[in-house]
């Protein structure tokens, strides 16, 4: 796939990107043989290859599920500067 010089421009100017005028023959350039690259890659076979996420099979380590003491929410105000009706009272940010 080739790209032109108002390909590249118009690219540039939805990524907000100022990309001078004497740049985007070079760009179209270097981004067409990027995309020449890419394509090639649909020539590759691969059926029966499975998506992994990672080359290394491995599984994500985990917690036991243990039931904690987490009934201490007056403790926990008691820290607090500012406390109305159970719950942690900040200044208004919004007005």
């Amino acid at each position: 796939m080739a790209l032109d010089k108002a390909t590249v421009a118009r690219i540039a100017a939805l990524a907000r990107i100022r990309l001078p005028e004497a740049e985007q023959e070079h760009l179209a350039g270097e981004l067409s043989a990027i995309l020449g690259w890419i394509e090639q890659l649909t020539e590759v076979d691969t059926t029966g290859v499975e998506p992994m996420s990672s080359v290394v099979a491995m599984t994500l380590p985990a917690r036991e599920d243990a039931v904690t003491d987490s009934n201490c929410r007056d403790q926990i105000l008691a820290n607090a500067p500012a406390v109305a009706h159970g719950f942690f009272t900040v200044p208004k940010v919004v007005e």
